[in-house]
C-alpha cells in the first residue's frame, strides 16, 4: 500500500512537471519588499476576460517561480525568469475570480539562494472590456514613416491581425502615411482611416461598404484630418490642418508638431458632402467629439493671432509655438438641420498656463478625458503631458494620478461600457508609446494602470514601434487588408461643398 502510495505520489509530481508547473521552493528566504517584474502587474484592477497576465522577475535571478492563489485553487508557473500562465488555466482563474482577487506569491533565485518576495494581489474586476483594440504602429517619425501598419488585437488572447498594411501598395516615391483610425459606436461597419501622399484619400467603410474619397475642397484648408463619427446620424465631424514638425537637438521632447492654420468641417456619408462647422479667425479648432446622444460637439481651439507680415506663418510658428495653448468647447448640434449653436468655453486651459487637447466623452455622458501639457497640439511628444478627467457636472477636472508616470501620456479613450480607459504613454523608455489599460469604476475612481499583455513578456523591450491612437472596438474589421489595398488603387470620390 505505502509502495502505491509513493508511485501514485511520483506519478502527480510527473503530471504537474510535464504542465510547466514547477515546486515552490521550501528553504527561501523572506524578502519584505515586493519583486521586480516588467510588465508591473502588482495591485492592478484587470477586466474578467483578459488574456494572461505573463511577466518577467527582473532580479539578477537564474530561475523565478510564481505561485498563483484563487478562490477554489493555486497553481504555479515558472520558465527561467519568465512568468508564462497557461490560457485556459488563467481563464478557469479569472471566472473564480470575478470581484476577488488572485494572490502572486514571487520567488527568485539569486546567486544560488531562493528568495521569497512580498505577495501582491491582481484584482479582478466583473466588469468585461471589450474585446478588440486598435491602433497604428509606427517607428519615430524622424526615422522613417513609410513601414507601418494599422493593427487591431484581440485583448481575451494574444491574436493580432493587420487591418491594413502600408506596404502592401508601395514604398519610397509610391509610398504613404496612414493614420486616424476611428470607428462609429465602438462597432466596425462604419469606420475609416486616412492614406496621405500617393494614392491619397480617406478609406471610408459606410454601412460595410468601401469607398475611398477625397474631402478636400477648394473651401477648406485640407482634407479631413481628426474624425469624429455622430453616434446616431451618417454624418462625421473632422478637423483640417496645415500641419508641421520641427525638430528639436537639446529638448527632450523631440519633436513639435504645429499647425499653422486648423479648422472644423462636417462630413455627410449619404451626400458625400463637406460644409464648416467653425472657421474662425485667429482660432485653431482641433480633435471634434461627440457626446453620446449626439447633441453636443466638444473640440479644442488656441486663440493664436500671427503678429510678423515679414515672415512665413509657419516660421512665426515655429518662434512662438510655446504661446499655443488650447481650450476645450463643447457646442450644440441639431441634427434634423445639421446647425451647431450655444458655442462656449468649457475648459479654460490657457488661463492656468497649459493646454488641452484630445477630450474624449464617457459613454455615460458624465466624464470628459482629456491630454494635458504645457503648450501645443500634439502632446504625445511631451513629457510632461498627463491625462485630466473633467467632471460635466461640476466642470472640476483633475490629474488621473493612477493612469500617469513621469513621461507623455495621451490619446484617452473610454470602452464601451465606461469602466476602462485606455492611454498612450511612454514611461517604459521615453521613445516609444505602449498602450495602458486602468479601470474606472463606478463611483469614479481610477486605478492603476497596467501595460496591454504580451505572450512573451519582455516583447516591448525588443519590438521598435510606437503604438498610436489606440481604440476600442467590440468586434474585429471585417474588410481585409487586400481589399482595402485594391481599394486604395482606385481614383478617390471627390466630396462636393455644401454652400
Amino acid at each position: 500500500m505505502k509502495l502505491r502510495n509513493i508511485l501514485s505520489a511520483c506519478a502527480i509530481a510527473l503530471i504537474i512537471a510535464a504542465c510547466g508547473h514547477p515546486s515552490v521552493p521550501t528553504d527561501a528566504k523572506q524578502e519584505s519588499r515586493l519583486p521586480k517584474i516588467y510588465p508591473d502587474y502588482t495591485e492592478v484592477t484587470i477586466p474578467c476576460n483578459i488574456c494572461p497576465l505573463n511577466f518577467a522577475v527582473q532580479e539578477g535571478a537564474t530561475e523565478a517561480v510564481a505561485r498563483l492563489t484563487y478562490p477554489g485553487g493555486e497553481l504555479t508557473y515558472g520558465e527561467d525568469c519568465n512568468i508564462l500562465i497557461d490560457e485556459s488555466e488563467w481563464k478557469d482563474m479569472l471566472e473564480a475570480s470575478k470581484g476577488k482577487s488572485i494572490k502572486v506569491d514571487v520567488f527568485a533565485k539569486v546567486n544560488g539562494s531562493w528568495i521569497a518576495y512580498k505577495p501582491f494581489n491582481i484584482n479582478v474586476a466583473e466588469d468585461p472590456i471589450d474585446q478588440y483594440i486598435s491602433y497604428r504602429l509606427i517607428q519615430p517619425s524622424y526615422v522613417a514613416y513609410e513601414q507601418l501598419s494599422i493593427s487591431q488585437r484581440d485583448l481575451t488572447s494574444f491574436e493580432e491581425k493587420d487591418i491594413y498594411n502600408n506596404m502592401s501598395v508601395g514604398t519610397e516615391k509610391d509610398g504613404q502615411c496612414i493614420n486616424c483610425h476611428s470607428y462609429k459606436n465602438y462597432k466596425t461597419d462604419n469606420m475609416l482611416f486616412h492614406m496621405r501622399q500617393a494614392l491619397g484619400g480617406t478609406m471610408l467603410v459606410s454601412n460595410g461598404e468601401v469607398k475611398k474619397i477625397d474631402l478636400k475642397t477648394e473651401q477648406t484648408i485640407s482634407a479631413g484630418v481628426y474624425p469624429a463619427w455622430h453616434p446616431t446620424e451618417n454624418l462625421i465631424a473632422f478637423s483640417t490642418n496645415k500641419t508641421g514638425q520641427s525638430f528639436h537637438t537639446k529638448d527632450l521632447n523631440k519633436i513639435e508638431v504645429q499647425d499653422t492654420y486648423s479648422d472644423l468641417i462636417l462630413y455627410d456619408v449619404d451626400k458625400n458632402e463637406v460644409s464648416i462647422i467653425s472657421e474662425l479667425d485667429d482660432e485653431l479648432e482641433v480633435f471634434p467629439t461627440w457626446s453620446p446622444d449626439g447633441k453636443k460637439l466638444y473640440f479644442c481651439s488656441a486663440h493664436f493671432e500671427y503678429l510678423n507680415d515679414s515672415i512665413e506663418t509657419e516660421t512665426e510658428m515655429i518662434q512662438r509655438y510655446r504661446e499655443v495653448q488650447y481650450d476645450i468647447y463643447a457646442a450644440d448640434f441639431d441634427a434634423k438641420t445639421k446647425t451647431f449653436s450655444n458655442m462656449e468655453k468649457i475648459y479654460d486651459a490657457a488661463a492656468i498656463g497649459k493646454s488641452a487637447t484630445l477630450p474624449r466623452i464617457s459613454p455615460d455622458g458624465k466624464y470628459l478625458l482629456f491630454a494635458q501639457a504645457n503648450y501645443g497640439c500634439f502632446h504625445v511628444w511631451h513629457n510632461d503631458a498627463d491625462i485630466f478627467i473633467l467632471d460635466l457636472n461640476t466642470k472640476e477636472a483633475k490629474n488621473l494620478k493612477e493612469v500617469n508616470s513621469d513621461r507623455s501620456e495621451s490619446y484617452p479613450t473610454w470602452s464601451s461600457n465606461g469602466r476602462w480607459i485606455m492611454v498612450d504613454s511612454r514611461r517604459d523608455d521615453g521613445n516609444y508609446t505602449r498602450p495602458f489599460i486602468a479601470y474606472f469604476d463606478k463611483n469614479g475612481k481610477a486605478h492603476k494602470a497596467f501595460e496591454v499583455p504580451q505572450k512573451d513578456p519582455n516583447f516591448y523591450t525588443y519590438f521598435l514601434r510606437s503604438y498610436n491612437r489606440p481604440e476600442f472596438m467590440i468586434e474585429p474589421v471585417k474588410v481585409t487588408p487586400q481589399e482595402f489595398a485594391k481599394k486604395a488603387k482606385e481614383d478617390a470620390i471627390k466630396a462636393s461643398f455644401a454652400n
